[in-house]
């Protein structure tokens, strides 16, 4: 890891924290809703500027930022508080961070994919003699794969992913002829095939997959499909994690997400590639940042918005308003407990760096 990386991926990623209040920012101006503070990083404050309603600071920390809109976990008289908006308007407010996080995403990863010549399709190309996958009653050369166990393949990369983790059969759906097949229990097993260059034997399917031209016409396609795919890796990961497949060891925060930042940079070739591989990464974990505040975890964006719609709901049905700290104290736990879980992972991610 060198200086340069390390200092680069904090900036990046603190920038993306940003970028998700700064979401906020924007939709709470919109709705009228009042704006105490917007700050640029965390601690205290080297910078302040007064402008109308809102105070905009620049805090010595570099890390995030946060937006202070008035009666956000707390009852007020303010008509221009969070709690006076429509429930639809205090929604999209919610939403609107990690909306941002998911644009920022997509326009990362479109800058990376626009230095690319080529990228590869989940499309069966090539097949290998004594390969048994590829048959005339079962999968044919030229197919391309729409769904594995239920996903949805929407790159190469997922194609890969699934097969890796699935098992001897699976349940398969390609696209063929522009006509979409089924195969159920289709059996996946891996041979023994001989590596031609180094006479090695090696268990791989016997398949690969083709490649296609990147065109300025693709760019935006291929860009939403591998959004889409960072999008449905969240959930595969979340699932592994609630099947056991996957733990703790395997999570990382801030100080694990920079370091592998880093060493994605200190791993290119030249200065160029380094920065195209941390704008990649970091379109990566804007994605990520942008599904994991959607959970419906309190505290998280994904819970105050679940509290909301029930509170609403409750609210309309028995015509009395609900104090507003009573969400604020189950927040407050949440938030407790997501700092508990935080520190232990940082602490994993700094004794991982040293060992």
């Amino acid at each position: 890891m060198t200086v340069f990386s390390i200092f680069f991926a904090i900036l990046l990623f603190s920038l993306l924290i940003f970028i998700h209040e700064f979401g906020h920012f924007i939709a709470a101006k919109l709705s009228k809703v009042r704006v105490n503070e917007f700050s640029m990083f965390m601690g205290p404050a080297i910078f302040k500027k007064q402008k109308g309603e809102t105070m905009y600071a620049i805090r010595c920390i570099p890390i995030g930022g946060y937006c202070a809109m008035e009666g956000e976990d707390e009852d007020t008289d303010d008509p221009h508080s969070f709690q006076k908006a429509a429930w639809w308007k205090r929604l999209i407010i919610l939403v609107a961070g990690s909306g941002m996080n998911l644009i920022a995403g997509f326009l990362l990863l479109m800058i990376f994919f626009s230095t690319v010549t080529a990228y590869t399709v989940p499309v069966i190309e090539e097949v290998e003699p004594g390969c048994t996958i590829v048959s005339e009653e079962g999968l044919h050369a030229s197919d391309r794969f729409v769904k594995i166990d239920g996903f949805q393949v929407y790159t190469a990369s997922d194609a890969n992913l699934l097969l890796q983790f699935g098992g001897e059969t699976m349940d398969i759906v390609v696209e063929r002829d522009g006509k979409k097949l089924s195969f159920e229990d289709y059996p996946m097993q891996k041979h023994t095939f001989v590596n031609e260059q180094t006479g090695a034997e090696e268990e791989r399917y016997g398949f690969s997959f083709g490649a296609q031209e990147m065109t300025l016409g693709g760019l935006i396609p291929y860009t939403w499909n591998s959004t889409l795919s960072t999008v449905q890796s969240v959930w595969l990961s979340l699932k592994m994690l609630f099947t056991g497949q996957a733990g703790v060891k395997d999570i990382s925060g801030p100080v694990g997400i920079v370091k592998i930042m880093s060493d994605t940079a200190s791993a290119a070739g030249n200065f160029g590639d380094a920065i195209l591989n941390m704008v990649y990464f970091g379109g990566f974990i804007a994605i990520n940042l942008g599904v994991m505040n959607l959970l419906p975890i309190p505290a998280l964006d994904g819970g105050r918005c679940v509290g909301l719609l029930l509170t609403t709901g409750i609210q309309a049905v028995t015509k009395k308003k609900l104090n507003p700290k009573i969400e604020g104290y189950i927040h407050a736990g949440g938030m407790i407990l997501l700092l508990i879980l935080m520190a232990v992972i940082m602490f994993k991610d700094v004794l991982f760096i040293f060992k």
